[in-house]
This record gives structure tokens, sequence and C-alpha cells, in this order.
């Protein structure tokens, strides 16, 4: 599996506007690519300028069709202004089991 991590800082304020744009992007990609296995808003009440997500693709190809989707490219139309930076980061997931019991 693919791991995408992503943690946008968002310009003060704007969770509000981000959030509903940000849920809409991620049942989009669940529901229309199949690559797409899982895909977590996480938020930190202390820190309500930050969203931070957790995405699961087949393989790396399948997050670069994302990217590509008319929903992922209106989203990141809509909220660029929003964005004061962004922490994107990839991993291979090698099994729950690993490390784990």
């Amino acid at each position: 599996m693919y791991v995408v991590t992503v943690l946008f800082a968002l310009n003060p304020g704007l969770q509000h506007d981000f959030l509903p744009l940000m849920s809409a992007n991620a049942s989009a990609s669940l529901a229309l690519e199949a690559g797409c296995r899982q895909f977590d808003v996480c938020l930190d009440p202390d820190r309500p300028d930050e969203v931070f997500l957790y995405e699961l693709y087949d393989d790396g190809e399948a997050f670069q069709a994302h990217l590509m989707t008319p929903h992922f490219k209106a989203f990141a139309s809509e909220t660029a202004p929003m964005i004061a930076e962004r922490d994107i980061r990839t991993f291979r997931r090698l099994s729950p089991e690993v490390g784990g019991r």
C-alpha cells in the first residue's frame, strides 16, 4: 500500500471554510477512485488552523491518478488561497502486523 500524509497549515480562521471542501474531496476520492482505499481527515481542537490527512492508495500510480481527477483539481483550486503551508509525505506500508501485535 502507498501511504500519503498531508499536514495543511491554514491561514488563520479558515478551517470552517476549508473543511466542507476537504470532506467533499475525500468522499469523492473514496467513491470514484478504485485505487483509493482510505482517506481520513483529522483535526486537533488545540490546533484549529491545521488539518491532517492520512490516505491509502493501492500504489503510487493510483495516487498520481488521484491528482488528475476533476474533484481533486477543483479542491486544489478552491482551497489554494486558504492554505499557508502544506507538508506532503509518502510512505510504503509494510503491513498492519509489522511492529504490532
